[in-house]
């Protein structure tokens, strides 16, 4: 198989949308504002993310009308509503991020509609993207440590858990543990850009 390479300019939010057999990834729009801030009122998903606690209607309308969009334009940050494929609710919310050129997943699930698999099927078909249109040689997933659901998803989703790093995570300007797990392109059959050469037990 030919190595993969990256993309010469980020995908464009207006033409990027990820199908998958339940459902349909497209990046977050403002008819989505209502629906986020509503999620956003969930007490796991404040405790768990970085988002602002309390989370009012205006976070909601900034991030996805400003933050968003400018983001998918820097291609820095890929946020996507996940729906069911034929039309519905708001079921999740996935994003492929990049800092100092390393790719990382992010999530949160409607608290009405876990326990059905929708974020781990998203975050199959987003790494898969990842590695086929981003040319992400390897995608890591990060949650402070004791977020038990974070983690089940994310090794549902194929990420082997790599660790504990200590004090690496800031969560509301206090440093917190954090697992990291991590997923090649190796891991769903994919080729690399680079040929990997593994450490020997």
């Amino acid at each position: 198989m030919e190595p993969l390479t990256p993309r010469s300019a980020p995908p464009e939010a207006s033409t990027t949308s990820l199908i998958t057999e339940r459902l349909r990834l497209r990046p977050l729009g403002p008819d989505d504002i209502d629906a986020v801030y509503a999620a956003c009122q969930d007490p796991d998903v404040q405790r768990w993310t970085t988002i602002p606690s309390p989370y009012e209607r205006q976070h909601a309308e900034h991030f996805i009308e400003r933050i968003v969009p400018d983001m998918w334009r820097a291609g820095s940050n890929f946020v996507f509503a996940v729906e069911p494929v034929g039309g519905g609710p708001l079921l999740a919310s996935v994003n492929a991020h990049s800092e100092s050129g390393v790719w990382a997943v992010g999530f949160w699930t409607v608290k009405e509609h876990r326990g059905r698999g929708y974020t781990t099927e998203a975050l199959r078909a987003l790494t898969r993207w990842m590695f086929t249109e981003l040319g992400a040689d390897r995608v890591e997933w990060r949650a402070e440590a004791g977020n038990e659901a974070s983690r089940a998803v994310a090794l549902k989703a194929g990420f082997l858990l790599e660790g504990t790093l200590r004090g690496a995570l800031l969560m509301r300007e206090t440093t917190r543990d954090a697992w990291i797990g991590a997923l090649l392109p190796s891991d769903l059959g994919l080729p690399s850009r680079h040929p990997y050469l593994p450490a020997r037990p």
